[in-house]
């Protein structure tokens, strides 16, 4: 005589393993059988542009510039140019430097979906001098001699503009600025600037 085999039937539980994580990164909930982890709020990604000023390059004044994200579609930058050249013999000079800081709010759809892109209006303050001579006579901003500060023309303003993506991390930044400068201008005959 054969015996038939006895086949039991056990009900088997999966369960997912814990991982332990540090309690000051998560907390983890339990609920009747499942465990839940919850994180923390994560941090933003960090956003900066690197910038220069096309108008400021074709005319040979070497020029850079920065913006930060700071959240909420606000941003804040700088920017310095500083282009010195010059050819003494021939009484040419092209010189001027100075820089600017300035703030943003960005809106619209694009600013909605990508930070530093899309609408934006801001405000800006500026600080700059220069020295254009084209053979004998020309034009200075500021007083002769002294130091940037002497010299400076100082600038506030607002501006409208629109940043266009043009590739993933590429974008052009159309501008439109107003505003008021206080300005001392000399009409630079050779002894005003210190030529022969």
């Amino acid at each position: 005589v054969r015996q038939k085999p006895v086949i039991e039937e056990k009900t088997v539980v999966k369960e997912e393993p814990v991982v332990p994580v540090p309690t000051d990164t998560t907390s983890v909930v339990e609920k009747t059988d499942t465990v839940v982890a919850v994180s923390p709020e994560t941090s933003k990604p960090f956003y900066m542009a690197l910038k220069t000023n096309m108008l400021y390059d074709v005319l040979a004044v070497p020029n850079i510039g920065v913006e930060f994200y700071l959240g909420k579609n606000w941003s804040i930058s700088g920017n310095w140019m500083y282009g010195w050249w010059k050819n003494d013999r021939r009484h040419r000079y092209w010189r001027v430097y100075g820089g600017e800081v300035g703030l943003r709010k960005y809106f619209g759809q694009r600013a909605s979906d990508k930070p530093l892109t899309g609408h934006h209006v801001g405000v800006y303050g500026q600080l700059l001098t220069y020295d254009f001579e084209f053979g004998g006579r020309g034009y200075m901003g500021g007083r002769p001699g002294g130091t940037l500060w002497d010299k400076a023309h100082y600038g506030v303003g607002f501006e409208y503009g629109y940043s266009l993506p043009v590739a993933r991390r590429l974008n052009l930044d159309f501008s439109l600025g107003l505003g008021y400068c206080l300005l001392y201008t000399s009409d630079a005959a050779d002894d005003l600037i210190g030529v022969d």
